[in-house]
């Protein structure tokens, strides 16, 4: 039976740090969403807020256009790469090219109908005090609360679905990125590695997979030029880990594309 692996990822750009924290945000929601208690709606509602949040910060749209059209570009300068599968590389190119139609063609502001919604908009300006989304606070979302488990689902749903075309494309630029590259395997001598970036290739992220009952985990610290991996040993929880003394073997990707 294969063993299992744990993955750790490092964003090396503010636009993959950004699809990541919108990657999680959604898985958030979704798990959550497959439960009906109040508390499960709680947690959905608070990540559907967090979506707003990461929206106000930038112009995604844009973001993921550039994102897609440089995926675009990468795609079919690899049609002349004859150890290449054209099958493959054409399906995945049209998948681009229908996400980008997509978007270009979506007029709306992703999330306005959810800043003009009355209760979101409550909610979310208590959202920054701590725990300032308690019943006593805000009533309004303690009758929503209340309600019956199928009104609740359905809000959640119809909200998110507002985020359809997001969720969808920050998946797809994530998948691409992840499947850039074949993994190397490596050692880390006494839990340290250290690497070299080509500066002419940018590196979109690092991951490394550990088998789950390695006993530490990675942190990847990156700049331009090189990037760096320290395996920590995790004590109790009340102390800090320290570097494993130990040569921990790895499975590394690099993410160029």
């Amino acid at each position: 039976m294969p063993h299992s692996r744990s993955v750790y990822e490092q964003p090396l750009s503010e636009r993959i740090r950004t699809f990541l924290r919108l990657e999680h945000l959604f898985a958030k929601a979704e798990h959550a969403l497959k439960s009906i208690d109040p508390w499960s709606s709680r947690a959905t509602l608070e990540a559907v807020i967090d979506i707003m949040a990461v929206l106000s910060r930038a112009d995604l749209k844009k973001e993921i256009i550039k994102e897609l059209e440089r995926h675009a570009t990468t795609l079919q300068g690899l049609s002349r790469n004859p150890n290449v599968d054209p099958g493959r590389l054409q399906d995945v190119l049209d998948t681009v090219k229908a996400q980008l139609g997509s978007l270009r063609a979506d007029e709306n502001s992703w999330g306005q109908e959810l800043r003009d919604d009355e209760l979101l908009s409550t909610v979310r300006q208590r959202s920054t005090i701590t725990a300032g989304t308690c019943n006593f606070d805000l009533p309004a979302l303690h009758y929503w609360l209340q309600a019956s488990a199928d009104q609740r689902v359905n809000d959640l749903q119809h909200w998110l679905r507002s985020y359809d075309l997001l969720n969808s494309s920050v998946s797809l630029c994530l998948k691409l990125v992840r499947e850039s590259s074949i993994a190397t395997q490596e050692v880390a001598p006494s839990g340290f590695f250290q690497r070299t970036l080509e500066t002419s290739t940018p590196c979109q992220m690092i991951r490394v997979c550990l088998m789950d009952d390695a006993r530490c985990f990675p942190e990847i610290s990156a700049g331009k030029h090189r990037f760096t991996v320290r395996f920590m040993s995790p004590m109790a929880t009340s102390d800090r880990p320290a570097q494993t003394n130990a040569d921990v073997e790895f499975d590394l990707h690099c993410c160029i594309i």
